[in-house]
């Protein structure tokens, strides 16, 4: 079986790779010549554990190559896996298909012989239902199945979803493509993966729905961190209550600063927004999404609080610009929020974070970047923690606290215990916990979080 891969973005690359380690012979196409030149030099453009060996030991056993030449490509494969960019369209919230459908148009021109079209892009349902009427357009003697194969993997940790994932998803409409899919996955089903067989239909919405449902018991724990905050309960204590009932779990139970990444942010927004499509509202969605971005705004309210309640003329350590750890990706991370209105409130940013820095300077101005987090906070009025990088767990606090101009830490993940918090003399703003102020000190416990927008 021969696999072209339309895209050498992240689902494109990981996707890529992981199939040619599966041992099929698969070409990766993409029109970026910097991406190309680069991927050609044996450096990957995205930071994800694991993933550079694989594309290196690939390539030198010739199961993996990348070009721009998406006819030849195409011409030669049995499958194609379309994993092009998606965006949210702006002002709308639904997702932009445009890179799909030109995508497929290029691929109809350029088939030969029978080809399975799958969709690895997240997309809305009804999506390979119009694909399959453009392929059929631009080639009306086309041989060709489409199928929808929506991916699960998570930034981090990528390659590991993709080699040992909880199941395998595909959606098709007919038998042809079914049995070419089977024998896509052998190499995974054989290792006793469920395969979930569906509807095109049923596979794209399945993508949403996991992603939504994901991302709503993040905003449900943040609020219940919030009511914690008021009452005097420890979330961590209500989390884990909660997660070890064997119905709910202790996956994303973690309060934070809010959903960030490629994922949540977008498909949320899309699914609201193919329901609003349909006449069928979808409040609970839309009420997640207003959490988030309330969230996300009121995170300068509570280090403005943390600093006796003003930022002008305070500086301010920023430790962590990712969305999440192990990742370099940086979209709708909280970071992007925080900084420009601490910026606005009249206060200077230093900032650290392990691998996102490269990026981050693309999208945040006036920015101190600083080569650790120790050095981010010498003279600092307060440090944030807004990722939760190994790096970060393991910071002496005491250390940390001798070279800030006042040893405050807001812990916007819950790195550290209370007791660990109380033993190093900083005054220690978390989320959900109650605040370690050193005797003495004048500062004022940390705001709940606002939430009027939802």
């Amino acid at each position: 079986m021969k696999i072209t891969v339309i895209g050498a973005g992240y689902v494109g690359l990981v996707s890529a790779a992981c199939f040619s380690d599966f041992g099929y012979e698969v070409t990766c196409v993409d029109r970026d010549p910097r991406k190309l030149a680069a991927l050609e030099s044996g450096k990957i453009p995205i930071y994800e554990q694991g993933l550079e060996p694989i594309v290196a030991a690939n390539r030198a056993a010739g199961r993996l190559t990348f070009t721009d030449n998406l006819k030849d490509a195409v011409a030669q494969a049995d499958v194609v896996l379309i994993a092009v960019g998606t965006p949210t369209r702006e002002g709308e919230g639904g997702a932009d298909l445009s890179y799909v459908f030109a995508a497929g148009e290029e691929i109809a021109r350029a088939m030969k012989g029978f080809t399975v079209i799958i969709t690895k892009s997240t997309v809305p349902v009804g999506t390979a239902a119009k694909l399959r009427e453009v392929i059929a357009k631009a080639r009306p003697d086309g041989d060709f199945e489409v199928a929808s194969n929506p991916e699960f993997m998570r930034e981090g940790s990528a390659v590991e979803d993709f080699l040992r994932p909880d199941r395998v998803v595909v959606g098709v409409n007919s038998e042809r493509a079914e049995k070419v899919l089977r024998q896509l996955y052998r190499p995974l089903t054989t290792r006793n993966v469920p395969l979930l067989v569906t509807s095109c239909e049923a596979a794209e919405v399945i993508k949403y729905a996991a992603n939504t449902f994901l991302a709503t018991r993040i905003a449900f724990v943040n609020e219940l961190a919030d009511l914690c905050e008021t009452v005097g309960a420890d979330i961590e204590d209500v989390a884990r209550g909660m997660g070890l009932d064997k119905r709910i779990g202790l996956q994303f139970l973690s309060p934070g600063p809010g959903f960030g990444g490629s994922c949540f942010p977008k498909d949320t927004r899309a699914l609201a927004h193919t329901a609003r499509q349909h006449g069928r509202p979808f409040s609970l969605v839309e009420r997640v999404i207003a959490a988030n971005e309330a969230r996300k705004l009121a995170l300068a309210d509570r280090v403005e609080q943390a600093v006796d309640g003003t930022l002008s003329g305070k500086r301010i350590a920023i430790l962590g610009i990712a969305f999440k750890a192990e990742t370099d990706d940086i979209r709708d991370a909280a970071a992007l929020t925080l900084i420009p209105e601490l910026q606005k409130r009249g206060a200077s940013v230093a900032a650290f974070d392990p691998v996102a820095m490269d990026n981050a300077r693309q999208a945040l101005t006036a920015v101190q970047w600083c080569a650790d987090a120790y050095s981010a906070a010498i003279g600092a009025d307060a440090a944030v923690i807004l990722t939760e990088w190994n790096v970060f767990r393991g910071l002496d606090l005491q250390r940390l606290a001798r070279d800030m101009r006042q040893p405050v830490l807001v812990d916007f993940r819950n790195l550290f215990s209370i007791a660990d918090a109380a033993n190093s003399g900083m005054t220690y703003h978390s989320i959900g916990r109650t605040s370690v102020i050193p005797a003495g000190s004048q500062t004022a416990d940390v705001i709940p979080f606002k939430s009027e927008a939802v």
